[in-house]
Formats: structure tokens, sequence, C-alpha cells
């Protein structure tokens, strides 16, 4: 048996799930800045992801950042330029490659990562909150199928080393 989604006052625009995800994007997004107010990671969008990644995974090589978060190279290079002088992550050259960088989040990022994710955290459910635990979860599960998919991790993310591909 298929399942089917019924139309309702929206039309086939209603039937559109890229249409929900754009319009929750952008209501989202500026609920978060709200509740980020203040903070160096609110406004714009790859500071979060930035931090809490770098604070994740000690020695991350940029590369392997853009790729997970979706990135071009120049753009995640402004967003750690902008962290790096705001003290919030420091860049190394990499003991195996001379050529690398590797990432690495300070003691006063790691604190804003700390808050920053209890704040993500309590908005993303509260924002969600007209989903149960179940629906929360199989929501971040078919989301993450997605997400994996389009940045090509058919698989799974890769493990390992900071620049594991």
């Amino acid at each position: 048996m298929t399942a089917r989604v019924e139309r309702d006052e929206l039309g086939d625009l209603g039937l559109l799930l890229s249409f929900y995800i754009r319009c929750l994007s952008r209501i989202v997004s500026k609920d978060l800045d709200d509740e980020l107010e203040g903070l160096e990671v609110a406004k714009g969008t790859g500071k979060i992801g930035t931090l809490l990644l770098v604070n994740e995974h000690p020695g991350i090589r940029p590369s392997t950042l853009a790729r997970w978060l979706l990135k071009d190279r120049a753009a995640m290079g402004r967003i750690i330029e902008q962290m790096a002088v705001q003290g919030l992550l420091t860049r190394r050259v990499s003991d195996k490659d001379n050529r690398a960088q590797e990432l690495y989040a300070s003691e006063r990022g790691r604190e804003l990562a700390a808050t920053v994710t209890a704040i993500v955290t309590r908005q993303s459910r509260t924002f969600f909150q007209d989903l149960d635990d179940a629906e929360h979860a199989l929501a971040i599960r078919l989301l993450r199928k997605v997400y994996r998919r389009v940045a090509g991790f058919n698989e799974a993310f890769p493990t390992g080393a900071p620049d594991a591909r």
C-alpha cells in the first residue's frame, strides 16, 4: 500500500516537502537568531555547525568541515577566519601534512559550544513541540537520510581521523 498525503487548502504546493522545508528554514533560523542574540554565532549560517563540529572533532580540517556543512571552501574560509579573530577557534599546521590546517576550539570556543548546545537543543524541542518523541526521532532520521545522500555520505559519515573521507 502506498502512503498518500491528502491535499489541503494549499493545493499542490501543500504536497511539496521542499515548500515546508524552505518556509520552516526561514522561521526556525529567525527564532534561533532571537535565542542566540548577543552570542558570536548568532545571525547567518554555518557558524553554529562550525563551532560544534570543531569542538566535537578536534583537529578537523577545513575541507572536511566544508563538506559536512555543505559550504564551498571560500565561504568556509570566511567563517573560520571570523571565528579565529573572535578567539573561538585556532588553526594549526598538521603534523602529518604541513600543507594542511587543523582546527581546534579554544577554551572560549569550548565554553561557547556548551552554551550554544544547550540553547539550540532547547530551541529545537520548543520550536518542534508539535512532534512527540517518536515523530521527532523519525523526522531526524528521515532528514538525516536525505542529508547524507546530498552530502555524498550514502553509507555513513566518515569515521576515524578528523579528515577521513
